[in-house]
């Protein structure tokens, strides 16, 4: 397990990280940043990415069958987040969204920015579902 800003540091390890946060999707507050932000602003960065995580998050269509939470209350099984991760790809970098899964409802999800020339997106993807899964939130 390892606390918020463990967590961030070893995102920006990545190659290409840009700037790394840890986003509440329903206020849209930053929990934790690290590096730049895009558009040179933390606070606005989260706010606009906390929308487009709640936008993914609250449609139906983007859940796995797996992570219905009504499915999941039955069975007693706290529900996943209702979606694993967002990719968003621009001209000069990548924004990589992951969920994170608590024993709580979850509301929170890594942020990464790659710079597209020197990230690895498929290697930022793996390890920041691993990041996810030892990530302690109290």
């Amino acid at each position: 397990m390892q606390g918020i800003d463990e967590c961030l540091l070893e995102a920006m390890r990545l190659p290409g990280a840009r700037g790394a946060a840890l986003v509440d999707w329903t206020s849209g507050l930053a929990l934790g940043a690290v590096g730049e932000a895009p558009g040179g602003d933390q606070e606005a960065a989260a706010a606009e990415a906390a929308e487009l995580a709640r936008l993914a998050a609250e449609q139906g269509a983007f859940a796995s069958e797996g992570s219905r939470a009504a499915e999941a209350a039955a069975s007693g099984d706290e529900p996943d987040p209702p979606v694993e991760d967002l990719i968003l790809s621009n001209r000069d970098s990548y924004h990589v969204l992951r969920f994170v899964p608590t024993s709580f409802d979850s509301s929170v999800f890594l942020h990464l920015w790659l710079a597209r020339a020197e990230g690895n997106l498929a290697l930022a993807r793996i390890r920041l579902g691993e990041m996810a899964g030892r990530l302690e939130l109290g």
